[in-house]
């Protein structure tokens, strides 16, 4: 398994914004791959934010990823996104990681 993992930091008052808009990004995902994803929101900063997408291998990654960007809708909702960060927070941080061995069950 391949999995991206991002953490950002969304402005309290655009969470309902912020979901609307992953939820449109996962119709697009979608559409291109199969991914699982999960949004955690920090119990100890309602700002900070992780999102972890789980694809079956990189290469099936790699591939969906070339398509998905050449979404024009996917970039206007990346600028919607951008907008809805905190404003001297404005990083997001990526991670890849490899799940070996067992896993947790769904």
């Amino acid at each position: 398994m391949f999995v991206k993992v991002y953490q950002y930091h969304i402005q309290p008052d655009k969470v309902d914004e912020y979901l609307a808009i992953q939820d449109k990004v996962s119709d697009i995902y979608g559409r291109y791959s199969t991914v699982q994803t999960l949004y955690l929101n920090s119990r100890d900063d309602a700002t900070k934010w992780m999102e972890i997408l789980k694809y079956e291998d990189e290469e099936q990654f790699e591939k969906s990823m070339d398509k998905i960007n050449e979404q024009e809708e996917i970039q206007e909702l990346f600028k919607a996104f951008q907008s809805l960060l905190v404003r001297d927070q404005k990083e997001i941080r990526e991670e890849v990681f490899h799940i070996s061995g067992p896993s947790i069950k769904d």
